[in-house]
């Protein structure tokens, strides 16, 4: 009988032992769910606010700003250029470096008068010339 018992009591502790583990991963696994929703959530929200900022216009939240143009720029060095920026009415030309921006002048709103064409390079047509006798 001693027997019987001890046997029914290392029985009770086992299924004991069972049912606390079944309970012990089913309530892992709700938190490996609701950590898993959580995370969810957060991108999400980081996702809906990278894309409301995207469609505010940044001028919108800074008021009326005027607008800028480049109207033209030119190379000086590696890093260096002197650009010309319409505003309103006004060009500015600027001496742009790196980490720097010095205005050089201030002129009206004028024209840019382009070069004219000009013909072929002479080793422009040195060349169609020679293909044009291979073919």
């Amino acid at each position: 009988m001693r027997r019987a018992v001890a046997l029914a009591a290392a029985s009770l502790t086992a299924s004991a032992a069972f049912a606390q583990t079944e309970s012990a991963a089913a309530s892992s696994a709700g938190s490996l769910v609701q950590a898993t929703l959580g995370l969810a959530l957060v991108l999400g929200l980081i996702l809906a606010i990278a894309w409301i900022a995207k469609r505010i216009a940044p001028g919108a939240l800074r008021g009326g700003s005027l607008p800028v143009t480049i109207v033209a720029s030119q190379s000086l060095g590696q890093r260096e250029r002197v650009v010309v920026v319409e505003i309103a009415d006004q060009w500015l030309v600027l001496g742009v470096a790196p980490g720097r921006v010095s205005a050089l002048s201030s002129l009206p709103k004028g024209e840019i008068a382009m070069p004219p064409a000009t013909a072929a390079a002479p080793f422009a047509a040195a060349l169609s010339r020679a293909l044009g006798r291979r073919n």
